[in-house]
């Protein structure tokens, strides 16, 4: 049976008894805690938390998956594989464990002509939780046994009772929990002695999990150490099935890459290596590594992941890496992945048809990485062969940590790769010597950015005035309140005073400013005192945590420790800042909108005005997907959204959908910003409007590339937003007033004009063209012997380019003929840059006059330089009035020789 034909028994199935079928999330979830998803229930999991109503009572899935924590023994076992498909049945409050078993049961067992997947009923084991395990449930789970026998008719020899490790599930946090019950089937006694999974789980195979989600729980401290806090009142049902494990049972082969959606990746790795599948245990785990990094890259890649080195990116680069390695020690030199991408495409579109039409783009991506791995491995392969040599000879088994840095840092050697190999060859890495390094190198970075941000003060400096206490942070609050100075920062050092004209750093033990952070850049405004200091603030940052310091110039009087001042932040300042702000987030719920939930945030930056957000993505957008955009964050703009703040713990935050910035650092409280609720929800430390409509307006200006798969977005927002689409619409008036059309015909009039000018371009071209070479009679006529060789050189004057030259030049060679030896050289200028081209023929050649030596000395009387083949070259400089002396050079080197 083919493993599009289960999923598709089993979604008939539960929709035939009545669960809504509810599609595959993408890979890519808005879940904090995971890089991709990995398990069937996640896109339920704010229905089982209780944080959002299921629009349904009973639902069902196939679930694409990815996990990440084995990409190592991929290929090892015959189990283990990153890209993987769960089948679910999902009850909210309305059938529980007699349902689950009964439907479990039908399905598994049921004829495949009547729509069941018809495993023997005598091959099926079943787990409960075993008894004396959880105070709570002194006699483990009874109920699903006693459902086993009567619903199933399994004997309790087949019912087998397991630990909590085993037969307990929670989430690892506090909320919903409960025993479950495992389905195996006997795969025979090849696989293994007697005796149900207690005594083997190779020859007893689990193929569905059933959770009874019947408890709540408290503290999670491990897999079986929690507290129970009560009963749920609404009994739920959270049940797996391993779709590739149900195909290779299905379809009598021994593991998951044998099935019809991966073996025909290995068949062709056989076909371009020459070697064969199940010959050499070495060979079978590359077949597998390249069988399910490619179908795994494949499907990651159509749910918007692109390569990169962080994060979701650096997890489809390193697969994709791996296979293209894989098939290299396979034999295959050449580039693998167009062979094998399609065929993984063909055999994975009878379950997901949107691969058909997004492979242009799959493969785009896939083959220019393979592309750039091939130029890395060429480079760094060479270097880590010869550092490995250079270790074993000293009689050493490690290769150092620096030297592994260094494949990194210089050659873009991935350290995973750098570990693969040198194991193969023996040797290991000095792993710790390489993350030392890697995160020396980050925190130097760190520091240059703080440096140039606080006046180069040394850490101590900002520690000891922390020591005074942290910064209380107003900024939220208010913008004017009355402070302390608690310490004055001049070039890295404490002074006990600023005076008018200083520029220094000023710590208050409060403030209104926003110190810069979160993409916002900082307040700016003034610090007055009482006696008339006058101090302009240009800059707010947070050299240690818990303390801001302001960057300022004293525009008059003195400030000195201890004085008491008052802070106040420019107002308008501070409203377009909250504008830009607001836009970024409004910008980006309305760029995963129309994208998707896969066009996430990678970065942002925002002042008064202005925003730019990056984000992933792997081509440009069309100028109406930009509209789109546009569209969908004006409309929430006119729908005057209300924008809230509200702090809560970290695990809160992401039970409630807020999003956040992969690899950033949060604290256990953070601040969650909403726009219009679920609509847009993000972790954010930045200000805010109050509402969507205080943003004003909003203009995209800009859609760029700023590496692979990543995408920049820039925007203005309020006046500035207005004040542009002002001056376009100005230009626009201008020039439709200077072509005489109205502004909608516009653009046709311009595209008009525009082919005249090209049709006159080329009229002029050929002109000019016909003009130099009018002449090339009467300059043959003009060369002259030159120690045994015919020279000719002419100077074209102004306004001949560089192609014209040449065919000049070239044109006079062809009339020379080849009887005599014979050099053409021409100059001229364009713009005051002067070109020499110089032709040689082959009697020429033969005599050693070659016209690459020639043209560099024509160019160095010019002030530049040239080059090129023996038969033509061009040169340039920077000096026009010495033409007529690059062509006396010439002829002075043909004299002399």
């Amino acid at each position: 049976m083919q493993t599009a034909e289960i999923r598709r028994r089993w979604l008939a199935y539960f929709e035939g008894t009545g669960h809504t079928v509810v599609p595959s999330a993408p890979l890519v979830h808005d879940d904090p805690n995971l890089l991709f998803v990995n398990a069937g229930m996640v896109p339920f999991k704010p229905y089982f938390l209780g944080q959002q109503t299921p629009p349904w009572e009973r639902a069902t899935s196939v679930q694409k998956c990815v996990r990440t924590l084995d990409i190592e023994e991929v290929g090892k076992t015959t189990r283990h594989g990153t890209f993987f498909q769960m089948n679910g049945n999902f009850s909210f409050g309305d059938y529980f464990k007699a349902g689950a078993i009964e439907h479990a049961w039908k399905l598994v067992t049921g004829s495949q002509s009547e729509g069941g997947l018809g495993f023997d009923p005598d091959k099926i084991w079943v787990t409960v939780l075993g008894p004396g395990l959880l105070p709570h449930l002194p006699n483990g789970d009874e109920e699903a046994a006693a459902l086993w026998r009567e619903i199933a008719g399994l004997p309790d020899e087949r019912i087998q009772r397991r630990g909590v490790e085993d037969n307990y599930w929670h989430m690892g946090v506090p909320g919903p929990a409960g025993p479950c019950s495992e389905i195996y089937v006997d795969r025979g006694a090849e696989f293994g002695p007697e005796g149900g999974p207690l005594v083997d789980e190779e020859r007893f195979l689990e193929i569905w999990n059933l959770v009874f989600m019947q408890e709540e729980l408290a503290a999670v401290r491990a897999k079986a150490d929690f507290d129970v806090v009560r009963e749920l009142p609404s009994k739920n049902i959270d049940t797996g099935m391993g779709l590739e494990r149900a195909a290779y049972l299905l379809q009598g082969v021994d593991n998951l890459y044998e099935i019809d959606e991966v073996y025909p990746v290995i068949e062709r790795a056989e076909e371009m290596s020459g070697r064969g599948y199940g010959a050499d245990h070495g060979d079978d785990v590359r077949f597998r590594v390249v069988a399910d990094h490619v179908r795994s890259g494949l499907m990651l890649m159509s749910d918007g992941v692109t390569p990169g080195n962080e994060g979701r990116g650096y997890v489809l680069r390193r697969l994709l890496r791996r296979a293209v390695r894989s098939m290299r020690l396979l034999g295959v030199q050449d580039p693998a992945l167009p062979h094998l991408l399609p065929v993984s495409n063909d055999v994975m579109k009878a379950s997901y048809p949107e691969l058909e039409g997004d492979f242009a783009r799959i493969s785009q991506i896939a083959y220019a990485e393979e592309e750039a791995f091939r130029r890395t491995l060429a480079s760094g392969t060479t270097i880590l062969d010869l550092a490995v040599t250079r270790a074993k000879e000293s009689g050493s088994t490690v290769l150092a940590g620096d030297q592994a840095f260094a494949l990194h840092d210089t050659y873009g050697f991935p350290i995973d790769l750098t570990l693969e190999m040198a194991a193969e060859q023996g040797v290991e890495v000095d792993r710790d010597g390489f993350v030392r390094l890697m995160t020396e190198q980050r925190e130097r970075a760190k520091a240059d950015a703080k440096a140039k941000k606080s006046g180069h003060a040394s850490t101590e400096v900002w520690r000891e005035l922390r020591d005074q206490g942290a910064t209380e942070f107003l900024a939220y609050e208010t913008l004017t309140a009355e402070g302390s100075v608690r310490g004055l920062v001049v070039d890295g050092a404490r002074v006990p005073s600023l005076s008018q004209g200083q520029r220094g750093m000023v710590v208050l033990d409060r403030t209104p400013f926003y110190a810069e952070s979160g993409g916002q850049i900082a307040d700016e405004g003034v610090i007055e005192t009482a006696s008339g200091a006058v101090l302009r603030v240009r800059d707010v940052q947070r050299p240690v945590k818990g303390l801001i310091a302001h960057t300022v110039e004293v525009e008059s009087g003195e400030l000195t420790e201890g004085l008491d001042v008052n802070a106040t932040v420019d107002q308008d300042w501070r409203v377009q800042a909250c504008q830009a702000h607001s836009g970024t987030h409004v910008v980006h719920a309305a760029l995963r909108q129309v994208l998707g939930p896969t066009a996430l945030q990678s970065g942002s930056y925002n002042k008064p005005g202005y925003l730019r957000l990056d984000f992933a993505w792997g081509s440009a957008l069309s100028p109406e997907t930009r509209s789109e955009i546009e569209e969908a964050a004006n409309l929430a703009l006119r729908q005057d959204l209300p924008v809230s703040a509200a702090y809560m713990t970290l695990p809160e935050a992401r039970e409630a959908g807020a999003l956040a910035l992969f690899g950033e650092t949060y604290d256990e409280q953070v601040r969650v910003v909403e726009i219009g609720g679920r609509w847009s929800r993000e972790l954010c430390g930045g200000t805010h409007v109050r509402h969507s409509s205080q943003i004003g307006a909003l203009t995209l200006t800009g859609e760029s590339s700023v590496g692979s798969g990543s995408r920049r977005l820039e925007a203005l927002v309020g006046l500035d937003a207005l004040h542009y689409l002002g001056r376009e619409r100005a230009l626009v008036s201008e020039l439709s007033g200077l072509v005489g059309v109205r502004p909608e015909h516009l653009a046709d009039r311009v595209g008009q004009l525009l082919t005249r000018l090209k049709d006159a371009e080329k009229q002029i071209a050929s002109m000019r063209q016909a003009a130099v070479m009018s002449d090339a009679g009467a300059l043959v006529a003009s060369a002259r012997d030159v120690n045994g060789v015919t020279w000719l050189g002419h100077d074209a004057g102004a306004g001949v380019g560089g192609d014209d030259l040449r065919r000049l030049v070239t044109d006079l060679r062809a009339r020379l003929g080849e009887d005599r030896p014979a050099v053409v050289a021409g100059v001229s200028a364009v713009d005051d840059r002067p070109v020499v081209v110089v032709a040689t023929n082959g009697a020429a050649r033969d005599r050693g006059f070659k016209a690459g030596q020639l043209v560099k000395v024509a160019a160095q009387a010019l002030g530049g330089n040239g080059g090129g083949k023996d038969d033509l070259a061009q040169g340039g400089g920077k000096d026009a009035s010495q033409t007529a002396e690059a062509l006396t050079q010439i002829e002075q080197a043909l004299g002399s020789v």
